[in-house]
Formats: structure tokens, sequence, C-alpha cells
């Protein structure tokens, strides 16, 4: 809630809602808005990349943070201004327990955000390809040592000093890591069908590829899909219950 004092605008806290920032309308949160609704957490959802002041929600408020992917850089502050906010927003959250979740470009804003280097892959790693699992941690518990997952990236990042890095791949060392309060992955388990189609319609995601490649990502999908279901919803649900512990701990 805005309250106006004269000239000045101040945030009032309101009750704890996870915030989810988007960069680009076709990456959409998908499967983890889903298990937030399931645990009836509030959100918010904004869109503050090209903003150098952005207008963000209470701080005091806020249960979770979300950051999806996008096509942009990590590091391009200058035609992307928001970029800078959001890893001061995330670094903040961490530093004080909120949950943390980033995806793909939101994996490597929250690494640089925590010290961490960004670096130009040798080539885009887009489809579906095997990551190897080489550390547990609760969010993972029911993964076998590899699966195939939906990768969409080029740029990588080193995980952070004192990180614990959970998931890598043949083109891609750090290809998931957690830190504190923070689970980020480079890769893509939000992508329900509808989304995927969305992203397959979507000029900027498909302007390097065939349309041989597009169909195999079509089809991989939909062998691959309902065996990372279950792991999805076990990742986004934890994350979600994790957030709503931390909301209950905001009202007590």
């Amino acid at each position: 809630m805005r309250v106006n004092l004269g000239n000045a605008t101040m945030e009032v806290m309101t009750s704890p809602e996870v915030l989810i920032i988007q960069h680009v309308p076709w990456e959409k949160p998908g499967r983890i808005l889903e298990s937030l609704e399931d645990t009836m957490m509030p959100t918010r959802t904004l869109t503050v990349v090209d903003e150098r002041k952005p207008d963000l929600p209470d701080f005091s408020s806020l249960a979770g943070l979300v950051i999806m992917g996008g096509p942009m850089g990590a590091l391009d502050y200058d035609a992307h201004p928001g970029l800078k906010a959001e890893a001061k927003l995330a670094k903040a959250a961490i530093a004080v327990g909120k949950p943390v979740l980033g995806v793909c470009l939101g994996h490597q804003i929250v690494a640089i955000a925590l010290g961490a280097k960004l670096r130009h892959g040798d080539r885009d790693e887009i489809g579906f390809a095997p990551i190897k699992r080489v550390d547990k941690h609760d969010y993972f518990s029911m993964w076998n040592k590899k699966i195939d997952v939906l990768h969409w990236h080029r740029d990588q990042v080193t995980v952070p000093a004192g990180g614990q890095m959970l998931a890598s791949s043949e083109d891609t060392l750090n290809q998931a890591f957690r830190m504190g309060s923070a689970l980020c992955m480079q890769f893509h388990l939000e992508v329900t069908p509808p989304l995927l189609e969305e992203w397959l319609d979507e000029p900027v995601m498909t302007k390097q590829l065939s349309k041989s490649r597009i169909s195999k990502i079509r089809d991989d999908f939909a062998v691959d899909n309902p065996q990372l279901m279950p792991l999805a919803e076990q990742v986004f649900s934890g994350f979600a219950a994790r957030c709503d512990t931390y909301a209950r701990s905001l009202a007590s």
C-alpha cells in the first residue's frame, strides 16, 4: 500500500508476498507460479529491467524473490539499468535469509550479486540435453545422477565463493547452485507445454533455430516432460513452502 506524504510517496508494509521479476513477456514463471498459488502465497510480478530507479515493493514485506530469464546479458547495465537493482535486491534478500530463486538469466544475476564471474560460452546451449547432479540437496533429493532438461542460454557464471554447486553439464560447469537462502538454475524446469509453444512462436527465441531443430525441441519435450514434472514439483513446491514459512515469520 502507498501513502502520499506531500511530494513523497512511501510504501507501507502490506501482507507478505513473493516478488517475481520478469524481463520479457514470454519468460513467465510457469510452474513456479503454480506452486506458489498452490501454497496460497500472494505474488506480485514486475518488469523493471529498463528502469534506472525501479519502484519496488517494501523490502520488509517480501516473503521471497523469483528472478526469471531473458535474452539480455546479466551485466548489460547500460542498456538495461534495472538489472543492477535486481542484483542488489537479490543480495539483500539472501543476506537476511529470504528465499530466492533464480532461473537462467536470474541464475546469472544472483550469482554475480554474490561475487561470481560471467563469461560468454563457446556456443549456444539450446534444447534438451543432460545435466549431471554433482551434489545432493533436499531440493533435488528425487533426482537421478543424470537427467535431460531444457536449456536456452549461452552465457555462464561461476559458482560464488562459499556456494554449493548442485548440477553441471558438458558445456556449462555451473548448471545449478545454492548459497544461503538462494537456489539458482541455468536450465528451465518452469516451462509448461503452453509456455513452450509461446517460446517456439517467439522470433527472439527461435531466430537462430532451423525448423527441424524447433521440431526436435517440441518432440523432446513431449518425451521428457512426464519425467520432469515431478522433479519440477519438488523443487518449486519446496521453494513455495520456504516462502510460506518466511511469510509466517514476518507475520508473527
